[in-house]
Parts: C-alpha cells; structure tokens; sequence
C-alpha cells in the first residue's frame, strides 16, 4: 500500500486558453486529505495536468511511496517511459531523425527534480468515467480555469 494517494487533473477553455489544475492528495492511514487548485490564464491542458502533479508534489515533506491517478496519458507516460530517454538525450526528443527541444522542458524539469526520492505507481483512469476523486479533481481543475473566462 502506498503512503499517500495522489489524484490529479488539468482542464482548459480552449487549447490554449484559460486552464486550471487540481489535485487530492490523500493519506491513507489517517484518512487526512489536502484538495487544492490553481490556473493560468494563458496556457495548455497539457501544462495544467503537468501542474496538477508538480503542486501536490511540493507539498509532501519528505520522501514517500506514491500511488498517482491521472486521467492524462501525457503525464502517466512522460513520467514513466519518455523522461529517461530525454534526459539521456539532454531533453531533447527524437523526431523522425533529429533530435527536437522536449515540449513543457521545465516542467518536466520539474517534475523530474520533485520525483526524486519518492517510489511511484502509476494509475491510468478514464477521465469522465464516474471515477469519483477524479470527477472531483476535474470539478476543482474546471472551477479554477473559469477564473480567467
């Protein structure tokens, strides 16, 4: 069992356009929950499901095994499979037969540096599928990017 459950969403009005990110962040022992959200004015839904994951991930304290729910393939994938390849190429991503800049690189950046030291297990759920903490986060993440609509 992991120490702490994390499920996240992003959502956009448009790609680009306003977006919004959330997050539940769950301790399973205690039964302690943080749900929290943000947006930006002008971004994608990509970004917003990347940041999603970077917010709750600062506010762990210390290292911990993570169960992480995510309706985003993006997210799921670029974690698991394409970020050592990228970072092997020095964030670069093979494109036919040259290598490209990698989309999002400081996010994945990002993500990459709060990862670390953590133990993490990916859950992939279909997104408006009546999962119910991520119908939740997808609620917060929708709330949050109507701040700039």
């Amino acid at each position: 069992m992991s120490d702490v459950i994390l499920f996240t969403d992003g959502a956009c009005s448009g790609n680009p356009g306003p977006g919004g990110w959330a997050f539940i962040l769950r301790h399973p022992a205690t039964g302690k929950e943080i749900e929290r959200s943000g947006s930006e004015p002008e971004t994608t839904n990509n970004r917003m499901e990347m940041l999603a994951v970077i917010n709750a991930l600062k506010t762990l304290t210390r290292p911990v095994s993570i169960e992480l729910v995510s309706d985003s393939q993006y997210v799921l994938n670029g974690i698991k499979d394409w970020m050592p390849n990228w970072k092997r190429n020095n964030w670069r991503r093979k494109e036919g037969k040259q290598f490209k800049p990698v989309k999002n690189v400081e996010l994945w950046q990002e993500l990459d540096k709060l990862l670390t030291g953590h133990q993490v297990q990916f859950t992939y759920v279909r997104g408006h599928a009546g999962h119910p903490e991520n119908e939740r986060c997808d609620q917060l993440a929708a709330k949050a990017s109507k701040e700039f609509s």
